[in-house]
């Protein structure tokens, strides 16, 4: 059995905060703002493998209340999101995001963030892909106000597995 989920996040720019994206920091002139790092495709991607394994989205699990995801590396949501779907009797077959910022440039840094996502999720970095498009200059995007991800994940019974195991 395989399953796809898909992933929306959004984060604002902020004075004085990093640009973290897929568990790289990003010179900008600004960051981004959020109760953990803020890093949006991290976060889209963890809400694409939630969503595709029926176990809601990253607010459930990591809520923005509580204290001890406060600064927290969203490559830990990703290794805890990773050991909830293994749990439940599924493995990762793909990721494909799509990065949507009129700045910063992504494409320099589009490899670490794809050999980081691939090594969390246990992924080879062929099965992992990043891209990015701007605005055309529109909305709250196009004015450089801050960064949204769109990410979609496809996810498979682990081999070895049954319905009955993977849901015990």
């Amino acid at each position: 059995m395989t399953r796809i989920g898909i992933g929306y996040d959004v984060h604002a720019f902020e004075d004085g905060c990093r640009c973290i994206l897929g568990g790289v920091e990003v010179p900008y002139k600004k960051g981004l703002k959020g109760h953990s790092d803020a890093d949006v495709l991290l976060h889209a991607i963890c809400d694409a493998l939630l969503g595709a394994a029926g176990e809601g989205d990253i607010g459930v699990h990591f809520p923005d209340n509580d204290s001890r995801w406060k600064g927290m590396s969203s490559l830990t949501f990703l290794k805890e999101v990773l050991r909830l779907l293994s749990g439940k009797g599924w493995s990762v077959v793909n990721i494909d995001a799509v990065i949507i910022a009129e700045e910063p440039k992504i494409s320099p840094y589009a490899k670490q963030m794809k050999e980081n996502i691939s090594q969390c999720l246990l992924i080879g970095q062929d099965a992992v892909n990043i891209k990015a498009t701007t605005n055309e200059r529109m909305g709250f995007i196009g004015r450089g106000e801050g960064i949204a991800v769109q990410a979609v994940a496809l996810i498979e019974e682990s081999k070895g597995m049954t319905k009955e195991k993977s849901h015990v």
